[in-house]
């Protein structure tokens, strides 16, 4: 599978489970039909800028993204742009529809962007709804969002 798929699932994966170790990532990508190394796996943490946090619940350190890393990494903007079909905003929400599977993982790089007066994002499957104020800030993130995917 290509790397974009594989980093793409790294995110979902940390942003679902706490994933403390290298070695338990690689459990996880397997489960998941991914045919992955260790070195590999230390490849995508460094390109994707992963650090690791302390977790509220466990209180042992877990991977996690970070918040200057998902603003300013190129790889991330690639995964972007390379799994949004389409945007549209309808009233104060905004829709993007994504490649299958990808949806949990685009929404946590969105919420990185923090996008001025987004009240919040959820979604499904292929599917991101983020939620504005109003819709006017909902256009404004549309045209954001156009301007970076399709640049």
């Amino acid at each position: 599978m290509a790397r974009s798929s594989r980093q793409s699932k790294i995110l979902e994966l940390i942003s679902t489970f706490e994933i403390c170790t290298q070695d338990e990532l690689v459990e996880k990508l397997r489960e998941s039909d991914f045919d992955i190394t260790q070195a590999t796996i230390s490849r995508d943490i460094k390109e994707l800028g992963l650090i690791k946090i302390n977790s509220s619940e466990t209180g042992k350190s877990k991977y996690a993204v970070s918040e200057t890393a998902s603003q300013s990494s190129n790889k991330f903007l690639y995964i972007l742009k390379e799994s949004v079909i389409s945007i549209k905003n309808v009233k104060n929400f905004v829709v993007l529809k994504v490649l299958k599977g990808m949806a949990q993982a685009l929404c946590s790089i969105i919420d990185n962007f923090n996008i001025e007066n987004c009240l919040g994002s959820t979604y499904g499957d292929d599917t991101i709804l983020v939620i504005f104020e109003n819709d006017k800030d909902a256009i404004y993130c549309v045209h954001k969002l156009d301007g970076i995917i399709y640049s």
